[in-house]
């Protein structure tokens, strides 16, 4: 049986740096093997994080898994809990240290159900009010999206005007064959 403290750390993006979590880790567990996914979303379910997928094929009975917080272990509740079982059912213990758990215990199991399922409601909650809000912004008439730089009218002319093909007025006004197809379709008829 073996008795090995390990500890995974995620950031999501390159800007962001696993230092804060593993200083909290390593103030609790001073003997600890690291993995670290690095610019790895916690979207991406656990099977497919490479040093989530290498850590749950390392771990022994008898082994500890420390997080800073279960959220690093994933966003989605079926994913945490799936990965949590996985280890479970190894004989691994999972300790959290924001939520202050052992996740290897009933009562931890429970805690983590509810703690993950908040989490989600909440991730749900966020979207529903980016949603609301952009609506609320379309029917007070603001526009969304990168601002308009090109003049419909103007590249439907030349494209007339020169008998020019969809190519050659993309290279003409720098812009994508897409946006002159675009272009075209919007623009007031000519007369």
């Amino acid at each position: 049986m073996s008795n090995i403290t390990f500890g995974y750390v995620r950031v999501s993006t390159d800007d962001q740096t696993t230092e804060n979590q593993k200083r909290s880790i390593a103030e609790r567990y001073p003997n600890v093997r690291w993995y670290s996914d690095d610019a790895v979303s916690g979207a991406i379910v656990a099977a497919q994080r490479p040093k989530l997928s290498q850590l749950l094929e390392t771990v022994q009975s008898g082994d500890t898994v420390v997080v800073a917080a279960i959220d690093r272990l994933g966003r989605n509740t079926v994913d945490v809990l799936t990965t949590v079982e996985l280890m479970k059912n190894k004989g691994v213990s999972v300790v959290s240290l924001r939520e202050n758990f052992d996740l290897s215990t009933p009562v931890g199991i429970a805690m983590l159900t509810m703690l993950a399922a908040m989490a989600q409601l909440e991730r749900e909650n966020i979207k529903a009010r980016q949603l609301a809000g952009l609506e609320r912004a379309r029917a007070e008439g603001k526009n969304l999206g990168r601002e308009k730089t090109i003049d419909d009218s103007q590249v439907a002319s030349w494209r007339m005007s020169n008998n020019a093909s969809i190519a050659d007025t993309a290279n003409h006004f720098s812009i994508s064959v897409a946006s002159v197809k675009r272009a075209c379709r919007s623009a007031p008829p000519m007369k």
